[in-house]
């Protein structure tokens, strides 16, 4: 009797679990054939007013997309930024679009393509999330939300 309800028990324990690692997924970031990957932020020192934004956008479908705008309540304002270099000078500027190809991935990365929160209302600590919406050009609005990693870190393995 007592192994049958440590049993029963332990199915409710794990299904629990199971429900839970579902819902995760559930909430997922994605829209459509878009999946967001990985989206994490570098913590900022006291300070800071900018901090800098990365993940990877995964395209399932047939059809390409492009992101054009972000916003975020961290921040005044959200920018996408490229670094490039130009005549043996690395160079950052803002972009106003970031192609998505069809059945294709782009990654905003250190050293590339990248998110800059802009006049942070407050340091960015290590730990913390930081919701952002990322607007496409044809799926819309996506909601997504950014681990905050620590200052020279790199994204945790999801």
């Amino acid at each position: 009797m007592l192994e049958s309800r440590m049993q029963k028990f332990t199915r409710v324990l794990v299904g629990a679990a199971l429900l839970v690692a579902a819902a995760g997924l559930a909430h997922a970031q994605s829209k459509g054939d878009l999946q967001i990957e990985k989206p994490w932020a570098r913590a900022t020192p006291p300070g800071a007013s900018v901090g800098g934004g990365y993940l990877t956008i995964r395209n399932k479908g047939a059809a390409g997309d492009r992101l054009v705008g972000v916003s975020s309540p961290v921040s005044a304002r959200v920018e996408m930024h490229e670094m490039a270099m130009e005549k043996d000078i690395m160079r950052m500027r803002e972009v106003k679009g970031v192609d998505v190809p069809a059945k294709g991935a782009v990654e905003l990365k250190p050293g590339g393509f990248h998110l800059m929160f802009i006049e942070l209302k407050a340091p960015l600590k290590a730990g913390d999330k930081v919701p952002v919406t990322l607007r496409f050009e044809k799926a819309g609005e996506v909601k997504a939300e950014f681990a905050v990693e620590p200052m020279g870190g790199h994204p945790a393995k999801h």
